[in-house]
């Protein structure tokens, strides 16, 4: 007789993308679909789910700085005991996993609880969210590159080096950074990053909410009140945003208004 086989549960890390369904991709899509258990971060965008099975039940376990939020903990004990159960287990973050979705995390719970993980990247915000405005982080006419750094620090951290970032001449695209806006721009002026550098504010990439605004840096914390743009959203810091079509529109509307005040 040919001894039992049983394979070990395999929990699917999936990234939803930006928000817009139709960048999703084909892995993702699937994935999805074959699921019986879904647990669904805040940020996915609802039409995202309309890949899933109509009899998988989906979990909604938001996770969002600043506000209250599912316990980490209980996240890993439900996909452990989910799949351990039989299920096919899917968690479904915004954007990509691995890029600021705490997917290292579960990776490790669910290895040491002896589960197998497949990750099924995704796009992420940072570089689909400044696409959306047709601003290219890595322009090499402007930046030598793009530095991807998160605005909310871990507890009982200092965070980003503001100072290093401020003098790299990278582009800066800042994830979760609004609620420390004024904290964000006193350190990067203070870190030698001119007041003159151009900024955007892009509010809800690729969802049907989204909103979007250009500025210099020292305007930045002013312009996120007067647009009331407010999270999730980005930051996108550097030369580059000279490249995206808003800024242009901006000088010609400034041009304009100083050529009727002469």
């Amino acid at each position: 007789m040919n001894p039992t086989h049983t394979s070990t549960p395999t929990v699917h890390l999936v990234g939803a993308g930006p928000g817009d369904p139709e960048l999703l991709t084909l892995k993702a899509a699937r994935t999805i679909k074959e699921a019986d258990v879904i647990l669904c971060d805040d940020l996915v965008d609802p039409r995202v789910l309309e890949h899933a099975s109509s009899s998988a039940r989906v979990l909604y376990v938001g996770k969002r700085g600043g506000c209250p939020s599912t316990d980490q903990g209980f996240i890993h004990r439900v996909m452990i005991r989910e799949a351990t159960s039989g299920m096919k287990v899917v968690r479904l973050k915004g954007g990509d996993p691995f890029v600021f979705g705490r997917g290292g995390e579960e990776a490790d719970a669910l290895r040491a609880a002896g589960l197998q993980v497949e990750v099924v990247s995704g796009l992420t915000a940072g570089l689909a969210g400044p696409a959306s405005i047709g601003l290219p982080t890595t322009d090499r006419r402007h930046t030598p590159g793009v530095a991807l750094v998160t605005g909310h620090a871990k507890d009982g951290s200092e965070g980003p080096n503001w100072t290093a970032l401020a003098q790299s001449g990278l582009t800066l695209v800042i994830y979760m950074g609004v609620a420390r806006a004024e904290h964000i721009v006193q350190a990067l002026i203070a870190g030698g990053l001119s007041p003159d550098t151009p900024a955007a504010i892009i509010s809800a990439a690729h969802t049907l909410q989204q909103r979007q605004a250009v500025c210099v840096l020292s305007a930045l914390v002013n312009t996120i009140a007067e647009q009331g743009l407010s999270s999730p959203a980005l930051l996108v810091i550097g030369d580059v945003v000279r490249v995206a079509p808003m800024w242009g529109a901006q000088e010609d509307a400034l041009q304009e208004r100083l050529a009727v005040r002469l």
